[in-house]
């Protein structure tokens, strides 16, 4: 009976190949490495076509009053011009945001450091957690990465500008969202993939620590 509760809780986890620890190892570590840098590249991709396409408004400090980029959107002399992109709902409007994911705190003075640290230590806490992963922990593995990739991406605007690029900006009739880019797209994914392994997690503990007690049951090491 154990061992059918215990052959139950394998069942919610992914089949894990006869390949050797050693390389089951370094796979969890490719798909890390591999959908972190897609992220990552996604993220730094958009945002150069944003800074480079997206017009902007305002008078700025080049010669004929012309906008640079993204210096004068950050001391607000410009701003970013709205293009629609699906009507209603998807507009693209530069912005470049000093705070942290979806515009939030933005107004904060010691934005930039404080956000940059927390990156840096996400992206080692994200290392460290994979390291300590199970093999068979295949969302987990793609939750960091994503995390990873995302963290990374607002991480480097982060250091080199000051601030962090933004062009997405969904509305729904009267209601607007913060504007957003890519990695905060990657990190919500993450951040929800990861919530999706706690509850496997916490699924296949409960059913083996049944299966143990019924062992030990069956065994007469406790009583019934």
């Amino acid at each position: 009976m154990a061992d059918d509760q215990i052959n139950e809780a394998s069942k919610d986890m992914p089949a894990v190949t006869d390949l050797p620890s050693g390389a089951l190892e370094k796979a969890k570590w490719k798909i890390f490495w591999i959908v972190s840098i897609l992220s990552l590249v996604a993220d730094q991709a958009t945002k150069i076509w944003a800074r480079a396409v997206l017009p902007v408004q305002g008078r700025g400090s080049l010669a004929g009053g012309e906008c640079a980029i993204p210096d004068d959107i950050m001391t607000r002399h410009c701003g970013g011009a709205t293009v629609k992109f699906i009507d209603g709902f998807w507009e693209w409007r530069l912005s470049m945001n000093p705070g942290s994911a979806f515009g939030l705190f933005g107004g904060q003075s010691f934005a930039r450091v404080m956000l940059s640290i927390v990156g840096i230590g996400a992206v080692i806490g994200m290392g460290w957690m994979l390291k300590k992963s199970r093999t068979d922990q295949r969302v987990l593995h793609w939750a960091l990465a994503f995390v990873a990739g995302g963290a990374v991406g607002n991480l480097i605007d982060r250091i080199y500008y000051g601030a962090v690029t933004d062009m997405v900006l969904w509305r729904y009739k009267t209601h607007e969202w913060p504007v957003f880019n890519v990695a905060d797209v990657v990190l919500v994914i993450g951040v929800g993939l990861m919530f999706i392994d706690i509850q496997k997690e916490g699924k296949r503990e409960k059913v083996l620590k049944k299966a143990r007690q019924d062992k030990a049951k069956a065994a007469g090491l406790v009583k019934h």
